[in-house]
């Protein structure tokens, strides 16, 4: 039998863990731009998420979104295959199994095709594979899925996605790591904000929306909260500004 190896964490844990990641926002003399009136909402939405594991990251532009997700990638370890009975006698199929050795892979579903040519060419300068289909052929070890969150709410640091895509389910919930790239415009204070748009969007079956709040988390065993057990391990949040 062959399964993906899932590092589960009793508590906390990330590679990279920065407030702000590719520069700060600045005015035409080079000072730090003013609070927007943004601002309250970012820092309660941040506040509420990183209250239930996820790792918030500001970040200035989309190149240092994608930088971010290599980078991460690069830094941790590649997701390893569990393969029971190698000890045995086995044939030639089998032995090269046994002796796979996984490449880590970024997966980025639904990302624009500029964004998507960008990060293959940051991949492969390090020796990381981009995919962005045909995630189902890749089960066994998914290290980062990318994707783009349709809203973020800022009362309970929750993720909004539109997961009708098989491609960005399987994304968000059998990668190791999962980034969600949230813009600021799409910061809402509570899920009453979102009612309209997402009324729209469930009118259009088939629909699939997710509601994701911090990283995957179990307690079901002797009361002891274990990361990563149904999904991602680690949830990084790059808040971008796009305002």
């Amino acid at each position: 039998m062959v399964i993906p190896k899932r590092n589960v964490a009793h508590g906390h844990q990330s590679v990279i863990n920065e407030r702000t990641y590719g520069g700060v926002a600045k005015d035409a003399n080079g000072e730090k731009a003013p609070m927007s009136p943004t601002e309250p909402l970012v820092d309660r939405f941040q506040e509420k998420a990183e209250a239930v594991s996820a790792i918030v990251t500001r970040v200035a532009s989309v190149q240092a979104a994608l930088d971010y997700a290599v980078s991460l990638c690069e830094q941790k370890e590649a997701c390893q295959l569990l393969v029971a009975g190698c000890e045995a006698p086995l044939s030639t199929p089998a032995e090269t199994l046994c002796d796979t050795k996984q490449t880590k892979v970024i997966a980025a579903p639904g990302l624009p095709p500029d964004q998507l040519a960008t990060l293959n060419e940051l991949c492969a300068a390090r020796g990381i594979q981009c995919i962005a289909e045909h995630l189902r052929d890749h089960l066994a070890g998914i290290d980062i899925g990318l994707t783009y969150a349709d809203f973020g709410l800022a009362e309970t640091g929750t993720l909004v996605i539109d997961s009708s895509s098989e491609e960005t389910r399987l994304a968000t919930m059998i990668s190791e790591i999962h980034i969600a790239v949230l813009p600021v415009s799409r910061l809402r204070d509570a899920s009453y904000d979102v009612e309209a748009a997402l009324e729209g969007a469930m009118g259009q079956a088939p629909n699939y929306t997710a509601f994701i709040t911090g990283a995957s988390r179990t307690a079901d065993i002797e009361r002891v909260l274990a990361l990563g057990v149904h999904g991602p391990l680690e949830l990084h949040i790059l808040i971008l500004e796009d305002s």
